[in-house]
């Protein structure tokens, strides 16, 4: 993040002036080693009070019985969605901190010239697939679903990513959704193999009408395209059958081992109050998870034509709708290249989508036991 030392440092100097009894030291740690070296402190006898984590790997060290349960009643200042998708077991083991939730982008002059509304779900976007290529000569869309999990997430956006449901008709018209885009060219042939700052380029470059992203693509678009920047407008995430949209999180954990988990606790919700909340926001891209500081202008208002304000304010409003959101699950690399296997078989035709899908489920399952 840009500028966050001197808003820690900021922040940590306030509440140490509000509580002379309590010193915080803040140690940053590289994202490369933070999961190993987090696993080995949090278990040892002398843990930190308190770590920053994403809700995956908090989720595994909650299942470790690693982990402080936050008492329900101390939460009440969170978005209940955000709040929702962190619980394990029914119970709360961290404190959420940020969030980010990807906008749609599109370029203006494609879409008007194929003389469509923006698509809103993946159902209308291969239903216009083929007006914007035969009136535009662009692609709809490169949708990187070889990349991690986003095949994943995008079933989830159905209901059907789990290994009982990933063999089921359901499941399947999502996959010859897209199949039907690839074999006719509707989607780019790089489909199975680009990653999103590729498609990026492809979009800056006026090749793609849309790319689903974070509000921060729109800088370097604007940077490194400006005439396409001055065709670019957002619209909210595309969705699924289910309507709700994809987020990720950051979020606070106190190990069951730490020496001070009342203070550490005090220090979590003091970053996370209206007031904190909102001035890192305004220093970043992301999202405030207080309920208060969401309901604030700076996340209800924006000009028209600034378009990072008009993104901030879209993604925020997106996270009152994020259930069910998708968990990590044991295995998971594992499972996303199964996924994503089956993802280039069923485009290539490889099989039958239910051969391959029931291959697919068979695969999974062996990881599960």
């Amino acid at each position: 993040m840009n500028d966050f030392a001197p808003y820690i440092t900021g922040v940590i100097n306030e509440f140490e002036k509000e509580n002379p009894e309590i010193k915080i030291k803040w140690v940053d740690v590289p994202f490369s080693e933070g999961e190993k070296r987090t696993l080995a402190s949090v278990l040892s006898d002398n843990p930190p009070d308190l770590v920053n984590l994403n809700p995956d790997f908090s989720a595994t060290l909650a299942h470790k019985g690693a982990l402080y349960e936050i008492p329900q009643e101390q939460t009440s200042q969170f978005n209940k969605e955000i709040l929702n998708s962190i619980k394990y077991n029914g119970k709360i083991f961290s404190i959420p901190w940020y969030a980010t939730s990807a906008i749609t982008i599109y370029n203006k002059e494609i879409l008007n010239k194929a003389g469509i509304p923006i698509p809103k779900n993946y159902s209308q976007i291969a239903q216009y697939a083929k007006i914007v290529k035969a009136k535009t000569g662009a692609y709809i869309f490169l949708p990187n679903i070889t990349e991690n999990d986003t095949m994943l997430k995008i079933l989830n956006k159905y209901g059907t990513a789990s290994s009982d449901l990933i063999d089921s008709e359901k499941s399947a018209d999502v996959f010859d959704m897209f199949k039907y885009m690839y074999t006719n060219n509707l989607i780019p042939k790089e489909t199975v193999t680009m990653t999103l700052q590729e498609s990026l380029e492809k979009y800056m470059s006026g090749n793609i009408m849309l790319i689903t992203a974070g509000a921060n693509f729109l800088n370097m678009i604007k940077e490194n395209a400006p005439s396409t920047y001055s065709k670019t407008d957002i619209a909210p995430q595309i969705t699924g059958q289910l309507g709700q949209n994809d987020f990720s999180l950051m979020n606070f954990v106190i190990p069951l081992r730490a020496k001070h988990k009342t203070e550490a606790l005090k220090f979590a919700l003091f970053l996370t109050n209206e007031k904190n909340q909102l001035e890192l926001a305004k220093l970043t891209n992301v999202l405030a998870v207080n309920e208060k500081a969401l309901q604030n202008e700076f996340y209800t208002k924006y000009k028209p034509n600034d378009l990072m304000s008009k993104a901030r304010v879209i993604s925020a409003k997106q996270l009152n709708k994020i259930q069910p959101s998708y968990k990590t699950q044991k295995g998971q690399k594992e499972i996303n290249n199964i996924i994503n296997s089956s993802v280039q078989e069923i485009l290539l035709e490889k099989a039958s989508t239910k051969e391959i899908l029931d291959k697919t489920a068979k695969n999974w399952k062996a990881i599960e036991e």
